[in-house]
């Protein structure tokens, strides 16, 4: 899975992680938002790297794997943010995620098929440093989007952002350079 192959979602054990993560959100999005420490402390077993304590997610919060997911030093994410980590996710440092983003590493197949055997691949995304995400923008697998660049609320971003630009829209397109 975390190499790009095909492998069956379906496979006995990666449901059992998968089920296993999912009582680790539900026990996450179910504290009070004042339990500081203990969100902290979920997030930091959770997650595969945290880059500091200064790391705020917002609940409620939904990943598929959570140890694929690693985040930077400053990190926020608002409320809503999913990510289905199938391959691994990288978020740079002092990163600010709006509401309601989704980021997702799963690729399925067009063709019916072949997509009703169950079987899938997964595309790493990886954010870098000083990036803006705004709210309700879907992130595609396979994406990389460059260190300090702005991307725009309601946005599709289904390939590649480079550094110090403000792009938005569906798909995602380069607006300006900063």
């Amino acid at each position: 899975m975390q190499s790009g192959l095909p492998y069956s979602a379906v496979d006995l054990q990666l449901l059992r992680e998968l089920n296993a993560t999912k009582e680790v959100i539900h026990q996450y999005n179910a504290l009070i938002p004042s339990q500081t420490e203990e969100l902290r402390s979920i997030l930091k077993d959770l997650l595969g790297h945290i880059g500091d304590e200064q790391i705020c997610i917002n609940q409620p919060f939904y990943c598929d794997y959570g140890k694929q997911i690693s985040v930077g030093k400053r990190f926020f994410a608002n409320f809503n943010f999913t990510v289905l980590d199938e391959a691994p996710v990288t978020i740079g440092d002092d990163c600010f995620i709006g509401p309601n983003v989704s980021i997702y590493t799963a690729c399925h197949s067009t063709d019916p098929v072949e997509r009703n055997s169950r079987r899938e691949w997964a595309e790493p995304v990886k954010i870098g440093n000083n990036v803006w995400i705004g709210g309700s923008v879907t992130i595609l697998p396979g994406v990389t989007i460059g260190d300090n660049t702005t991307i725009g609320a309601g946005s599709v971003v289904t390939k590649d952002i480079p550094a110090n630009v403000v792009a938005a829209g569906n798909p995602c397109k380069v607006i300006r350079k900063l």
